[in-house]
């Protein structure tokens, strides 16, 4: 840091004080620090003080997730859940939301195979033959006011299921999200194409998500076709 020129006369020596932190100063990351932890406080967030050991809960309606880096901490909770509510253990994690969860010593592997399986039967598709694209290439879609409808809330309900499948389905992302542009005013060509997005994941060896248990948080789709 340097006093701007014209600040001072020359042989004068003076010493300023910043107002706030800048980056490259060696306090600026803990002032930083400081002011985050303040801001997160005043919205009810609580800074632990004990260590590095942590517990994150999930929850949804009345089904919890527990996660954590201590085992020991994380038996604590369920105790006193257990003790408050009479929670029942399902151990770890195996199925979630749709999303089905299956751990080895590599890693763990995320799929939502019944899910889509489940999409299908409810479009009648579960006869369908696989597609090896979500979306015909260079299939052009557009809105056409004058061309014929398809059944608005069974269009918007595929699509939104659709969505959540692409959590573990980033493959067919893309066509996704080209399809939701006509929830608005679903027509017949788009819906078919919606069906085809389905026909995708009707494949033998089933796309799942990868994460890797050797320290680098690293999530990889395998995709079979």
């Amino acid at each position: 840091m340097r006093i701007p020129q014209g600040f001072s006369k020359e042989g004068e020596t003076r010493v300023c004080k910043l107002k706030k932190s800048l980056y490259g100063l060696r306090q600026a990351s803990r002032n930083w620090y400081h002011k985050f932890a303040k801001a997160l406080i005043n919205v009810e967030f609580q800074q632990s003080r004990n260590g590095e050991s942590f517990v994150v809960a999930l929850i949804y309606v009345d089904d919890v997730i527990l996660t954590g880096n201590d085992a020991n901490k994380i038996q604590e909770v369920k105790v006193h859940l257990n003790k408050n509510f009479g929670i029942k253990d399902l151990g770890p994690l195996k199925y979630f939301l749709g999303i089905e969860v299956a751990r080895s010593p590599q890693g763990i592997v995320l799929s939502q195979r019944k899910y889509t399986l489940d999409i299908l039967q409810e479009a009648e598709m579960l006869g369908c033959k696989p597609s090896p694209f979500p979306m015909e290439q260079n299939y052009k879609l557009r809105l056409d006011h004058d061309g014929p409808r398809t059944d608005a809330a069974r269009y918007r309900r595929l699509i939104g299921r659709l969505l959540y499948l692409t959590v573990t389905r980033p493959d067919i992302a893309f066509a996704v999200n080209v399809l939701s542009q006509f929830v608005a005013s679903p027509q017949q060509n788009p819906h078919e194409c919606g069906r085809t997005s389905l026909t995708i994941s009707k494949i033998s060896s089933w796309p799942r998500n990868y994460v890797d248990s050797h320290g680098k948080f690293d999530i990889r789709s395998i995709l079979r076709r």
